[in-house]
């Protein structure tokens, strides 16, 4: 059976999912629900969804590299990236910067990179890749000037629509699906 939503995203957004062979994540916000949470000796709490986290394994078994890209040091976004296999980039002063490096090393251009982010931080990096994506709470300034929105929250699912866009476009939508019913 053929993965059936794929249907539910705009032709344009289908495209530019097809051709994606890196898939970037800002961590709070779009990984998280965006609120700061420290414990009483000031060290950081972090959230994060486990649907998110699944898509992001299928997307790296899938041949899709990872990155989290973040402004604030956190080394609990760290241990998550490393978890899932992703690299991650803490205290970036340019995401646009770090993201074009990034890509360039691994041999690849910017119209072959996803980008989630949910504020103004985010605006530079999500402009120039090929699939620039939103949650759904993200700010207005940034919903507007993207080439798609999630249903979800950052933190509830958001980055694992990305995640489900991209492996539905490259067709192993189909093939993991077949591989769990197995």
């Amino acid at each position: 059976m053929p993965y059936s939503h794929l249907n539910d995203y705009p032709a344009e957004v289908r495209e530019r999912a097809a051709r994606i062979r890196l898939a970037c994540f800002d961590v709070d916000g779009t990984l998280t629900d965006g609120r700061l949470i420290f414990d009483s000796e000031g060290r950081e709490l972090k959230a994060f969804h486990v649907l998110d986290g699944q898509g992001l394994v299928l997307l790296r078994k899938s041949g899709i590299a990872l990155a989290f890209v973040t402004a604030r040091a956190s080394a609990v976004a760290e241990r998550r990236a490393a978890e899932l296999g992703a690299q991650a980039y803490t205290s970036v002063a340019d995401k646009l910067a770090c993201v074009s490096e990034l890509a360039a090393g691994l041999g690849m251009g910017l119209d072959e990179v996803a980008f989630m982010g949910d504020d103004l931080p985010d605006l530079k990096v999500l402009s120039r890749v090929g699939l620039a994506v939103a949650p759904a709470n993200a700010h207005a300034w940034v919903r507007e000037r993207v080439h798609w929105r999630t249903a979800a929250a950052g933190g509830a699912g958001a980055a694992r629509e990305l995640c489900d866009l991209i492996l539905g476009a490259q067709g192993h939508a189909e093939r993991l699906l077949a591989q769990v019913l197995e």
